[in-house]
């Protein structure tokens, strides 16, 4: 029996998925879902772009696993996937105004406001340690 196209990509982004999910990160899959978490969510939000590049595996979500290690973290983590749950990320992006569509990019929001924000350039140069100890500060900064 052969696997579909969608099942097969379903599969290989999984781990993927796993790699934020598996740190506390709740997946945001409708519009819906973006709506009703980002501009309620009360204190701190860091909310991670997740894609199928190099640079989300090699820096973003490696930089954002290490920065979890901090003292001060974030209330809630949320993550959307660009280029699978398309209409989840454009209603997240809706929230990271002025910026332009990035993918990765990680944002961190209070009160449902952006603050702070690492656009694709700020991950793809920099090593995973540098990620980390940017959102190490900006938690240092705006999550006490």
């Amino acid at each position: 029996m052969s696997m579909s196209f969608e099942q097969y990509m379903r599969d290989s982004i999984q781990p993927m998925r796993d790699d934020l999910t598996s740190i506390g990160f709740t997946e945001l899959k409708t519009p819906e879902e973006v709506e009703t978490a980002l501009p309620n969510a009360k204190g701190t939000t860091l909310v991670v772009v997740n894609s199928v590049c190099g640079c989300a595996a090699g820096q973003c979500r490696p930089g954002v696993a290490q920065a979890l290690k901090n003292e001060v973290l974030p209330d809630q983590l949320f993550t959307v996937f660009a280029g699978q749950e398309k209409e989840a990320t454009a209603k997240a992006r809706e929230y990271f105004a002025p910026y332009p569509p990035s993918s990765p990019s990680i944002a961190l929001m209070k009160d449902g406001e952006l603050v702070h924000f690492i656009e694709r350039q700020g991950v793809e140069n920099r090593s995973a340690g540098e990620i980390a100890d940017e959102l190490k500060e900006i938690f240092d900064r705006y999550c006490k």
